[in-house]
C-alpha cells in the first residue's frame, strides 16, 4: 500500500511518475498522519494535463479532495457490494479516525471478465512511405519484435479483455486473413470488412454489417502504444462522450525570434520559442450514435466525422495519451520502433 501514498506537497510530476510505476494507477494522498486527504486517478492526471498545469504545482490542487472510502472494520462483502453500489474500482479503507489503512481494488475481489466492446483496427494501408519494405507485406504485417505490428497492437488490447476485433482490410489483404483467419489461434474473436475503394479513416465504418450498441474503439493499424485501454474506455464513458479522440502532445521549436507587436510598437522578441499544440494520436472511442453520421461509401476522414459531431453539438472529448506511442509512418519510424522493442527485452 505505502507504494501509492503520496502527500500534499508532492508535485503533480512526481506523483505522475509514482503512477506510472504502479500497477494500480491509483494514489491515495495523506497528511503527515496517513490521514486521508484525497485521491488521484488516471483520468485526473489527464485532465490537469489537457487543462496545461505546470507539473511542479502540489498534487492537493489536482486530487479529488472529497473521494468515497469505505472503513476497515467492515467485511470483504460489505466492502464489496459498497463498491458495486458506488461504481468504484479502488476503496480507500479507514479507521474511525481516518487514517488510511488499505486500499482495495475491485478487480482483486472478483475475477476480470471479458469485454464486449468492438474494437475496428483500420489495417488497409498502402504504405507507401515504407516502401521498399510494403511491396511484399500490407504495412500491418511488418515485423516487430518477431511479430506483425497488427498482432502486438491485438494482444496489448487482448491484456485488457477485449477479444472482439472486425478488420478494415484492402491492400494485400490476403496476407492479413491467411495470419489471422477468425482469430481463435490468438484467443479472439475477428471479422472483416473489405474496402473496394479507399473510404478514409472513418468512412470503411459505413460497410460494418455487425449490430454494435455500445461503445467501440477505431485505431489506425500501424501504431505501437502502452496506452491503458481500459482507463480509455472508463474515461470516455465517464464523461459521456459520443467520441473521444486520443491526442498526443506534439511540440517544436520556431527556428527564428518571434515578434509580437502592437500597431506600430515592436512590443516583445521571444527568440526560437517551443511551440505546444495536441494533436491526433490515431485512437478513438465511438458510440454507436457516430455510426449515423458517416456516408454509405464514401471517402471520410476520422477529423471530418468530429468536425460534424461537434457542429451538432454532441459532446466529444480528448483523452491525453501520456504513455509509448509511436506511429510507423517512415522507415525512420520503423528503425526506431525496433530499436525500442529491443530496450524493452
Amino acid at each position: 500500500m505505502n507504494d501509492i501514498l503520496v502527500t500534499n506537497e508532492t508535485t503533480l510530476m512526481d506523483t505522475m511518475k509514482i503512477l506510472d510505476q504502479s500497477a494500480k494507477q491509483f494514489i491515495v494522498v495523506v497528511n503527515e498522519e496517513n490521514k486521508l486527504q484525497g485521491t488521484v486517478t488516471d483520468g485526473d492526471i489527464r485532465r490537469a494535463i489537457l487543462r496545461g498545469l505546470p507539473l511542479n504545482i502540489p498534487i492537493s490542487e489536482v486530487m479529488n479532495p472529497n473521494p468515497i472510502y469505505g472503513f476497515s472494520k467492515r467485511t470483504m462483502e460489505e466492502h464489496r457490494l459498497f463498491m458495486q453500489q458506488h461504481n468504484v474500482k479502488q476503496l480507500p479503507l479507514v479507521d474511525t479516525d481516518k487514517v488510511v489503512r488499505d486500499v482495495l481494488f475491485y478487480e482483486n475481489i472478483i475475477s476480470t471478465k471479458r469485454r464486449s466492446n468492438t474494437i475496428v483496427l483500420m489495417v488497409g494501408g498502402l504504405g507507401t512511405r515504407l516502401r521498399p519494405l510494403t511491396n511484399d507485406l500490407p504495412k500491418p504485417m511488418l515485423p516487430i519484435g518477431g511479430k506483425p505490428i497488427l498482432e502486438n497492437i491485438i494482444m496489448h488490447f487482448k491484456s485488457f479483455g477485449f477479444v472482439n476485433f472486425i478488420l478494415s482490410v484492402n491492400y494485400k489483404k490476403e496476407i492479413i486473413k491467411n495470419y489471422f483467419q477468425d482469430g481463435r489461434s490468438f484467443g479472439v474473436t475477428i471479422t472483416y470488412i473489405e474496402e473496394t475503394e479507399r473510404l478514409g479513416t472513418a468512412g470503411a465504418l459505413s460497410l460494418i454489417k455487425e449490430d454494435i450498441d455500445e461503445a467501440f474503439f477505431v485505431m489506425n493499424g500501424d501504431l505501437l502504444t502502452n496506452t491503458n485501454f481500459e482507463q480509455l474506455l472508463d474515461f470516455h464513458l465517464v464523461n459521456q462522450a459520443t467520441a473521444t479522440m486520443c491526442v498526443r502532445e506534439y511540440e517544436y521549436q520556431v527556428p527564428y525570434g518571434v515578434i509580437e507587436v502592437n500597431e506600430h510598437k515592436l512590443a516583445s522578441i521571444v527568440e526560437k520559442p517551443v511551440q505546444k499544440h495536441f494533436v491526433n494520436a490515431g485512437i478513438y472511442v465511438l458510440e454507436p450514435e457516430a455510426l449515423t453520421y458517416i456516408p454509405k461509401n464514401q471517402y471520410y476522414d476520422m477529423p471530418e466525422l468530429f468536425n460534424c459531431l461537434i457542429q451538432q453539438q454532441k459532446d466529444v472529448s480528448a483523452f491525453p495519451i501520456r504513455e509509448y506511442w509511436m506511429d510507423i509512418g517512415q522507415l525512420k519510424d520503423y528503425e526506431r520502433a525496433q530499436l525500442k522493442y529491443k530496450e524493452k527485452e
